[in-house]
């Protein structure tokens, strides 16, 4: 969800009115997607590299996430959505986890769609956390090195928990995947959209869909033939 201080800066606004523009943004795809009967939906929130940033704006992120998690509890629970978080959850304030915590709990039943917000997360992060999980296992004598397999890393990996992406939308303009899910977009399709974040509206979420429904998803395997189309031309 790329562009939300670029947002802000053309309006000459701190960028910490970009993220709450974008937080809007995220109400609109959740209903959207649920709307359309989207089973799962991620979104790539707050990364390990974002804690970077500058200290003010990583403090209105949290605020602002706390606040989200707030306003957002009732619709949550009442439209049977599952709330999950990956990533470094450790890392998060307190006052975040005392809020995150409880509704994960209390939505744990749901089963309509599955929300999960990446937090402190990074496909890298993710996959090395995996390895040194199967290597303790190997070490500790549960699995033997020939038990080290795709599948095993994969099932290790919390972001995949909901199965791996069919659709990855990257807004903002840019076009590169910046740490996200990165063993499991092997095979996943993939939009480019030039919108800031806080202006992605239903319109654009449709019309990724849409570019993704008229693809051909073949995952190595050799396509559906093409079709030769000829004309008869009579005198």
């Amino acid at each position: 969800m790329d562009g939300n201080g670029r947002w802000a800066q053309l309006r000459g606004q701190p960028r910490a009115e970009g993220h709450r523009a974008g937080s809007q943004s995220v109400r609109r795809v959740v209903r959207a997607c649920r709307r359309l009967g989207v089973r799962a939906l991620t979104v790539y929130a707050f990364s390990e590299q974002n804690w970077e940033r500058p200290e003010d704006e990583v403090s209105a992120l949290m605020d602002l996430l706390k606040e989200f998690l707030i306003a957002e509890r009732g619709e949550i629970l009442g439209n049977g959505i599952r709330l999950q978080a990956v990533g470094n959850l450790g890392r998060l304030p307190g006052f975040v986890r005392a809020v995150l915590d409880p509704l994960r709990n209390e939505s744990a039943d749901n089963h309509e769609m599955t929300l999960t917000l990446a937090l402190s997360y990074g496909g890298r992060e993710e996959i090395a956390m995996a390895a040194r999980e199967l290597a303790a296992d190997v070490k500790a004598g549960r699995i033997g090195e020939a038990d080290i397999t795709a599948d095993a890393l994969r099932l290790r990996m919390p972001s995949l928990a909901v199965g791996d992406p069919d659709l990855v939308i990257r807004t903002g303009g840019e076009q590169r995947i910046s740490n996200f899910m990165l063993y499991g977009l092997a095979y996943a399709e993939l939009v480019f959209s030039d919108k800031l974040w806080p202006d992605f509206t239903y319109e654009d979420l449709y019309s990724a869909i849409a570019s993704y429904q008229s693809r051909e998803r073949r995952f190595g395997r050799v396509g559906k033939p093409a079709v030769n189309v000829t004309s008869t031309v009579r005198a």
